[in-house]
């Protein structure tokens, strides 16, 4: 095959994954038990985020949240026992991306959590994520006390009951709730949709409000609005699994350069290319620099962690940031910085996304499809906003910055491409 003739089956192949990409029509639909309906997720499995690993090689953020699952699921009595059960492997981890699955920070997700079922309208293709505890002392920030247990077990005992029979009413008559919309609303209300949510958090609560005080009692109605209005990261895992369907759709697409997944495990950050299957190309995860709680600082932060970078390779979060003017407030910088961080993206992608509009730049659609051709010729990488987990288990969240992504993944897919395209 020619140079030109090469050239020209990777632009079509792009063209295609973006459309695709672009067209998924992500709607909530359900909520369910993990074990119920994760596929291929075992009876003593635990899903984390990023790239696979094994304990040894865990983070102390990731270590905590596993052992706090550990203890949720009453496997364990006690922390001691729950690390026995790890080292003498009783227990087995793999990556939330092989079981179709995303999850913020650690990702922990284990059988018996409440989880949300997404289902893509066009290719009727599932992805799933659990629910959004809140900032904070959290599980996925590794936190495992008996405050965030109790949290976690009103969430599988309350929440999910309360959001299942919402759900099953909303299916029936609206065949469930469509995301892509909201996510583009709340761009337009300065949202970017990975760590600013409180505009779609409160466009999906004016969704379910009806349900909610028709089909709940006061008492119930009263708790489940309470939690959601109160948390404005509700819809954060709700965007990250929608984003999980678009990158799927867009998935194993022969000859495509397009980057359709990006998540670190607090140990490595890894990535997937659509024309490579699979296969993950990892190198060491950074530390964030943002701003830290009173009383920590880099040196207290683990390296990044987290499936939500799914949300970059849509277009939204690092790239959409100049949508999102007050999220220097949480995470660092100036309105210039967000501007510049969007204006990179639009070096390293193909096309603009025709559903995800920013105000602010004229109108323009969010710098959507990373292609590693793209950032070997430009020497750029993306860049994401995250929150920052302290590195010894149990502490939790500690501050919200960005995150450069190292080049070497990048180098080394488009080495891997070359090899198995014969370029």
């Amino acid at each position: 095959m020619t140079t030109i003739a090469i050239k020209e089956r990777i632009s079509s192949a792009n063209s295609v994954t973006v459309q695709r990409m672009m067209d998924s029509d992500p709607f909530l639909v359900d909520v369910d038990l993990a074990g119920k309906r994760i596929p291929n997720l075992k009876s003593k499995m635990i899903l984390h985020a990023g790239p696979p690993i094994e304990w040894e090689d865990m983070s102390g953020t990731l270590r905590g949240a596993i052992l706090g699952a550990i203890l949720l699921e009453k496997w364990a009595d006690s922390i001691k026992e729950a690390e026995e059960l790890v080292v003498l492997k009783k227990i087995e981890f793999d990556s939330c991306h092989n079981h179709s699955s995303v999850g913020p920070m650690a990702g922990v997700i284990s059988p018996n959590m409440p989880v949300f079922v997404i289902k893509d309208r066009l290719s009727q293709n599932y992805a799933y994520t659990n629910f959004n505890e809140g900032l904070g002392k959290a599980l996925r920030f590794g936190a495992y006390d008996e405050e965030v247990l109790t949290k976690l077990n009103w969430m599988r005992e309350s929440l999910f009951k309360f959001l299942k029979i919402i759900l099953q009413k909303l299916e029936k008559e609206k065949g469930g709730i469509g995301l892509k919309s909201i996510i583009s609303q709340a761009l337009q209300m300065g949202d970017e949709c990975h760590n600013r949510n409180q505009a779609g958090t409160l466009l999906f609560l004016k969704e379910i409000m009806p349900y909610i005080f028709s089909y709940l009692d006061r008492k119930q109605a009263n708790e489940l609005f309470s939690f959601i209005s109160s948390n404005n990261h509700f819809f954060l895992n709700l965007v990250m699994a929608a984003s999980k369907c678009m990158a799927d759709q867009a998935h194993n697409i022969e000859y495509s350069t397009i980057v359709t997944a990006i998540a670190r495990n607090g140990t490595e950050v890894g990535i997937r290319i659509s024309g490579l299957g699979d296969q993950w190309f990892t190198d060491k995860a950074p530390i964030p620099k943002g701003l830290y709680f009173p009383g920590y600082s880099s040196k207290d932060a683990n390296p990044d962690i987290g499936d939500s970078t799914i949300t970059e390779t849509v277009g939204l979060g690092g790239a959409a940031m100049a949508a999102s003017p007050s999220i220097v407030k949480f995470v660092g910088g100036t309105i210039k910085d967000i501007q510049e961080m969007t204006n990179r993206f639009r070096r390293i992608t193909i096309t603009q996304n025709k559903y995800y509009i920013i105000p602010f730049a004229e109108f323009e659609g969010t710098p959507t499809g990373i292609d590693i051709r793209k950032i070997m010729q430009s020497g750029l990488t993306p860049k994401a906003n995250t929150g920052i987990a302290h590195k010894t288990p149990g502490i939790g969240q500690i501050g919200a910055g960005i995150v450069t992504l190292p080049i070497k993944p990048f180098k080394e897919a488009l080495m891997s491409y070359a090899r198995t395209y014969k370029i």
